[in-house]
């Protein structure tokens, strides 16, 4: 028979409870209490409500002007952009390479019209001047507007065949792009839907004088769907970091297959249109001198001729021989003056009027086609 096991018991008293409870949890009347001197420090760590209105700053949460607008984000341009040129405080200028008029040439300027003539995406170095230095961070812009009023609120685009034909899908429709910089930024206005281009303010190298961009242009001015033949002009603006205009610059653009002989055969146009004008004023305002004096000599001297036709004149002839050639000679004359005026008339007399309409009169002796 196996014996029982005999446990002492646990101490199941209030006091061993208190204990155990002590031990497993620290009670919350035994964290340390606040005293008188700690309220103090405690009100001195609250700021009091004037001190906050009067030390506290507005602009502390504004962004700086750098940071305050985003990259991509263009200011925002007016409906009907500005064409005239504005040089401003840094006079701004534009200076084009005049390449003549070969048929070889890709590009050209004609200082005559203001007008530069270009292939179809050929680079055209546009030099840029100013005469002092611009801020830090300008820009340079280029838009194309349309030069005709009854255009100009149409944004001037590519064609569909060159936008399709174009990888570029950023910039498909872009007609202005900038060649040889990584730098340039292709923006189209929310509001006005207008493409520009812009690119950073690059100061002149050491020796020279200006700096240089280079632009090329994307569709042919008679491209269908496109500029249709319809003249733009390009206008580039100086531009601040913040986006304001610092000079303006504005020329007119033709984009063609041969700048060359366009370039020539409008410069002529020009030149003729002026001197026609000038010409067509001073006929309507006074006519010209000796033009009536010509007419009225004219008229004298043909009737002057017909009065020597019909006068007779003697001529005194010494010698018989003489006397009788002369004479001889007249009679011959006045038999050829006979002759022509009755061959005249005889033409005259057989003569018949042809009918306006049907079959021709048949003359004495004459036969019919048909016979």
């Amino acid at each position: 028979m196996m014996e029982e096991q005999t446990f002492s018991p646990l101490p199941l008293s209030q006091d061993s409870f208190m204990q155990l409870w002590v031990n497993a949890f620290t009670p919350i009347s035994t964290l340390p209490t606040v005293t008188d001197g700690s309220e103090e420090r405690m009100d001195m760590m609250l700021m009091d409500e004037h001190a906050l209105a009067n030390g506290f700053d507005e602009k502390l949460f504004e962004l700086a002007p750098e940071m305050s607008t985003k990259d991509g984000v263009t200011p925002p341009a007016s409906t009907v952009p500005v064409t005239t040129d504005y040089p401003g405080e840094f006079g701004f200028q534009l200076r084009f390479q005049s390449n003549g008029t070969a048929k070889s040439v890709t590009s050209t300027f004609s200082k005559l019209l203001n007008k530069l003539y270009c292939q179809l995406a050929k680079t055209s170095p546009v030099e840029v001047l100013v005469s002092k230095e611009p801020p830090q961070g300008a820009i340079l812009r280029a838009t194309a507007v349309y030069k005709k009023t009854e255009h100009v609120a149409e944004v001037v685009r590519r064609c569909p065949h060159h936008q399709n034909e174009d990888n570029a899908d950023h910039r498909s429709s872009h007609l202005i792009r900038v060649e040889g910089s990584q730098r340039a930024q292709y923006f189209e206005d929310p509001h006005t839907k207008r493409q520009s281009v812009t690119v950073p303010y690059e100061p002149p190298q050491l020796g020279s004088e200006m700096s240089t961009i280079l632009l090329s242009f994307m569709c042919n001015s008679s491209c269908m769907g496109g500029m249709n033949r319809r003249p733009i002009l390009t206008i580039l603006t100086l531009e601040s970091p913040e986006g304001l205009v610092l000079g303006r610059r504005c020329f007119e653009v033709r984009i063609c297959a041969c700048p060359g002989r366009d370039l020539k055969t409008e410069e002529e146009n020009s030149t003729k249109m002026q001197n026609g004008t000038k010409q067509t004023k001073k006929r309507k305002s006074a006519p010209a001198p000796g033009t009536t004096s010509v007419k009225k000599s004219k008229s004298a001297s043909s009737a002057e001729e017909e009065d020597k036709d019909k006068d007779v004149y003697v001529l005194h002839v010494r010698g018989r021989e003489r006397y009788e050639m002369l004479k001889k000679i007249n009679d011959g004359l006045e038999l050829l003056d006979k002759d022509s005026k009755t061959k005249n008339s005889m033409s005259v007399k057989h003569e018949v009027p042809l009918p306006s309409c049907g079959k021709r009169v048949l003359q004495r002796g004459e036969r019919s086609d048909s016979d």
